[in-house]
């Protein structure tokens, strides 16, 4: 039990040593550049519009005129406030920014984390149940062509098809302004303006966890420990989802972890294509003002995110695989 413990702690120990290295690269970079550090934290053009009082506020803010390990104390202190900086573009501190933005992206990123594992799991296993028959052969040209297409790509076509020349589903936005919708109504507004983005996304990423687990199925239903369930009499349901579909949930989780960047970085573009106010369309904006501070909090944001999902995917792996837990 110590060593079990003793790799939990390493596991988590290499995540700490990730983030306080993207803690300290975040702090280093802006003040390693040449000229004011003022002007590398914001940008020239920021500096010509800013007023003396809020250059003067800014300097007051980052420490600028004192040491380092000054700065450094003032940057640790108001890091564990939850404060990023001062969006100049947005006149508002960063972190109050980016919780505006931030329930939006989760939303999408985390319904589609699910969708796609459930749904993938499931045409899966049946796919690898069935091979070689007509479904198998359609599910998997089907979902490898929409695996092989960016997802931005298909998000310009589900906008052009269903938004555009159909007129099924809001073209932008997430929420229908002025609308004064409340309870159920508000929700399912919610849920159209979702739909499409949510779709690109979803179809783009079940290709991967379906031909994973079927590929998995297909080599468990040829183990021992199949044959003998499937001479006990056990039903085709048992086998496919106790016997097979169980064992195939640990590549799957493993893949879990790697997928997570790739839907944020897909959530980014594809909030960019429908105009939906998570932190993609904030990114870009940000890009376009040049408002550093900004575009920092959000990459810090979104990889803090990232390392905390992780750590939350190897926990899960060690609780469905014992033998990781107690592994020598």
């Amino acid at each position: 039990m110590q060593n079990n413990g003793s790799k939990r702690g390493g596991g988590t120990l290499s995540y700490l040593i990730a983030l306080l290295t993207i803690f300290a690269l975040n702090f280093i970079l802006p003040r390693m550049m040449p000229g004011d550090p003022l002007q590398a934290i914001y940008g020239e053009e920021a500096l010509v519009a800013m007023t003396p009082q809020m250059e003067a506020h800014l300097i007051e803010f980052f420490a600028l005129d004192k040491s380092w390990s000054e700065q450094l104390i003032a940057y640790v202190i108001a890091l564990f406030h939850g404060n990023l900086g001062f969006s100049y573009y947005y006149k508002d501190d960063v972190s109050s920014v980016i919780m505006g933005a931030l329930p939006w992206t989760l939303l999408l990123v985390g319904l589609s984390l699910l969708i796609a594992t459930v749904a993938g799991v499931i045409l899966g296993i049946e796919s690898g149940y069935r091979r070689k028959e007509r479904i198998d052969r359609w599910l998997l040209a089907g979902l490898m062509l929409l695996g092989g297409l960016p997802d931005f790509f298909l998000g310009i076509v589900l906008l052009l098809i269903f938004g555009v020349s159909l007129n099924l589903f809001p073209l932008s936005g997430a929420i229908t302004p002025y609308s004064g919708l409340e309870g159920l109504g508000l929700l399912m507004d919610i849920a159209r303006h979702l739909a499409l983005p949510l779709a690109a996304l979803v179809l783009v990423d079940l290709g991967g966890i379906y031909l994973l687990t079927r590929n998995t199925v297909v080599t468990i239903l040829k183990e021992g420990f199949m044959l003998t369930s499937r001479a006990k009499g056990c039903s085709d349901f048992c086998l496919r989802y106790c016997h097979a579909g169980r064992n195939a949930l640990l590549p799957v989780t493993t893949a879990t972890g790697l997928r997570i960047p790739q839907l944020f970085t897909g959530a980014l573009f594809i909030e960019i294509i429908f105009s939906y106010p998570g932190l993609g369309l904030m990114l870009r904006t940000a890009l376009d003002a040049r408002d550093y501070p900004l575009i920092q909090g959000i990459l810090l944001l979104v990889t803090i995110t990232v390392l905390t999902a992780n750590l939350f995917v190897d926990r899960i792996y060690q609780r469905l695989d014992p033998r990781v837990r107690y592994a020598h």
